[in-house]
């Protein structure tokens, strides 16, 4: 069974548009790179937070689940830059990167994937003038969003799976012990997907529309 990203709560935030939500990501980036001081990035995370758990009503386990997909990239970003700048830079830097990501995770677990792709597939229209499918983009768009949770239970699958066999190995060695077959299979649902998509003739270009005339 799959991890849903949606998360079906009768609050403000799941009712606003889908563009609007998108678009208060894109400034929230814009203003934590535009006000680069620690202060800044503090209140922001603790508004991503407060907007999620009290506005959203999401659970905290939604939001703790997103922390620790990105800790170990948090604890690299901080021994990184104690190493060559200092330590009050990483903490910045991990504090921007963790706000960003629990903001779209918020985003993501308050709009319908077939929402946010309606969205994305309207800003790709133009683009058709240059050759581009917007469906296709949108297409692209849904596989990624829906691999996501399903790598995410397939990487608990193999944890569990190992540990039942009796490895409890940590750190790097667990972390390569997993990756491996995780890799393995994603590389078998990305073939499988790509020949799903070519039995159902996704990669056939539209026959080209013709103007009838009346006579």
């Amino acid at each position: 069974m799959t991890l849903a990203l949606y998360v079906r709560r009768d609050s403000v935030v799941h009712r606003l548009p889908a563009g609007a939500k998108l678009l208060g990501l894109g400034v929230l980036a814009v203003t934590l790179f535009w006000l680069p001081t620690l202060t800044a990035a503090g209140a922001a995370l603790a508004g991503v937070l407060v907007v999620g758990s009290v506005v959203a009503r999401l659970p905290v386990a939604v939001l703790a689940r997103q922390a620790r997909a990105v800790r170990w990239w948090l604890l690299a970003l901080l021994v990184v830059h104690a190493v060559t700048t200092e330590l009050l830079t990483g903490v910045h830097v991990a504090l921007r990167l963790l706000t960003l990501v629990l903001a779209a995770a918020v985003v993501t677990a308050t709009t319908r994937v077939s929402e946010m792709v309606a969205v994305i597939e309207r800003l790709c229209a133009p683009l058709q003038l240059v050759g581009v499918r917007p469906a296709r983009v949108g297409l692209a768009v849904t596989l990624a969003l829906r691999f996501i949770p399903v790598l995410t239970e397939r990487a608990d699958r193999i944890r569990a799976a190992q540990a039942a066999r009796g490895g409890s190995a940590r750190g790097v060695r667990a972390l390569r012990t997993t990756v491996a077959p995780l890799l393995v299979q994603a590389l078998q649902m990305a073939h499988d997907v790509s020949e799903a998509l070519d039995a159902r003739g996704a990669d056939v270009e539209p026959p080209p529309r013709v103007a009838w005339r009346r006579s």
